[in-house]
């Protein structure tokens, strides 16, 4: 089952190369499976066991499906469909020096920057294109080997193994072809769009990795692939949401954007995306918002680091969680991660039924770790929060390794959490 999910994982990945990309594959697959569309400006109507999902900018998604009974609130997870990359400039093509032409881009997120180089890359993104019905967005994906940003040769740097700061300006601007090139960029899009180039008005291009998937070691218990942080999570919750069984509680699913630069966008976890769905819902169903939310819960599901081999030295002592041990619960006393014992307690119960191995994180005591979604999101929605990810390693690079087994581990775990039935008594006990 490991490897098959996993297979499914990567073709997940390669279809969502951006998170325009990977909102779209998860619309499709809610589709397939009876889910239909709500607009943000238009009114709701919504009946008990309707499946239903709406979007924000293209780029974030939530869904949810509403018990044919009485439910007590809300089962929620969030992951987000973005992944540090490089994001295109709107005056994109940068003639010289000599005959080159590179494209002039711009980091997004922390990434590890030595990968990204002497690898094959393209651009993927969303065009806002005129048309007589008025501007319509458009996914463009080019489908072949288009860019790379090349190494100094050792011979002209001798200092390249002795360590190296990147300059994004000089060092990352990947090659794109000669001079005899300039306005290919923009030709390309339009026809990937079926658009002239005039009727092009905006454009979010992104740069990703043409190298697929793979599953690897000497029991084949690796799968190494771009973007895993945060699709892993993504692809595994979304897959626990459709299998759930139905319970008294109503279960939804999030994706956001932007979790890489901060969420403080419209289609981000900062947003009042996740806040306005609850309360139109509990609006349209009759329910009292407060009272849901109480009841409420909320799986924050991104990635975690595993021990690394070469250098365990960074993990700490007591939280050292490993490839394809399990899903990891995490831990921080700075509130960057939102478990608590309460919260922990919860999670630990769903995996034991669901014969899922736990594994618990938390930072060295000196190397202060990022924060994620529920810290976030928890500013705008009050729920009981749990942080969770999958162990992998070097996250923030643009192929990243994870364990072949945790992918169905996720899967498993998320369906027994969607299926129960979670309230709050007025002694504080948690009744799930």
């Amino acid at each position: 089952m490991g490897k098959n999910i996993t297979m499914e994982l990567m073709e997940f990945i390669d279809e969502s190369p951006s998170p325009f990309h990977a909102v779209e594959r998860v619309r499709r697959e809610l589709e397939a499976a009876g889910y239909r569309a709500l607009a943000e400006g238009e009114p709701w109507s919504i009946a008990p066991g309707e499946r239903c999902y709406v979007t924000r900018n293209g780029s974030a998604l939530i869904a949810f499906q509403v018990p044919v009974g009485t439910w007590k609130g809300f089962l929620l997870s969030a992951s987000h469909s973005d992944s540090p990359t490089f994001q295109i400039k709107e005056n994109g093509e940068l003639e010289g020096p000599e005959n080159y032409l590179r494209l002039n881009t711009e980091r997004y997120g922390g990434m590890l920057c030595a990968p990204w180089l002497d690898r094959p890359l393209s651009v993927a993104g969303r065009v806002l294109v005129r048309t007589a019905e008025g501007v319509e967005s458009r996914l463009v994906k080019i489908d072949r080997d288009l860019l790379l940003i090349p190494s100094v040769a050792i011979h002209m740097n001798r200092e390249a193994n002795n360590g190296l700061k990147y300059d994004p300006k000089t060092d990352m601007m990947p090659l794109f072809g000669t001079v005899e090139d300039k306005g290919k960029l923009r030709a390309m899009v339009a026809e990937m769009v079926g658009a002239g180039e005039t009727d092009l008005l905006g454009m979010d291009l992104f740069l990703y990795l043409r190298q697929r998937g793979s599953i690897w070691g000497a029991g084949m218990e690796f799968v190494s692939a771009p973007r895993l942080d945060d699709l892993q999570c993504a692809f595994g919750c979304l897959k626990g949401f459709l299998a759930a069984e139905p319970g008294e509680s109503l279960p939804v699913y999030c994706l956001f954007d932007n979790e890489e630069v901060g969420s403080s966008t419209r289609q981000g976890a900062d947003s009042d995306f996740l806040q306005r769905t609850l309360e139109r819902l509990c609006a349209v169903l009759g329910a009292d918002y407060p009272v849901a939310a109480a009841n409420s819960f909320l799986v924050s599901a991104d990635n975690a680091h595993a021990v690394h081999p070469n250098h365990p030295e960074y993990a700490d002592p007591t939280h050292r969680p490993h490839l394809n041990g399990g899903v990891v619960i995490k831990h921080s006393a700075s509130q960057r991660y939102t478990t608590d014992a309460l919260s922990q307690a919860v999670f630990t119960e769903v995996c034991r039924r669901a014969e899922v191995p736990v594994q618990h994180f938390a930072n060295r005591s000196d190397l202060p770790g990022g924060s994620t979604l529920g810290n976030i999101a928890l500013a705008h929605a009050s729920l009981y929060s749990v942080d969770i990810g999958l162990a992998q390693l070097a996250m923030h690079s643009p192929y990243e390794t994870a364990g072949v087994m945790d992918t169905d581990y996720l899967i498993r775990a998320m369906a027994a959490y969607y299926s129960l039935s979670f309230a709050v008594d007025r002694d504080g006990r948690c009744c799930f």
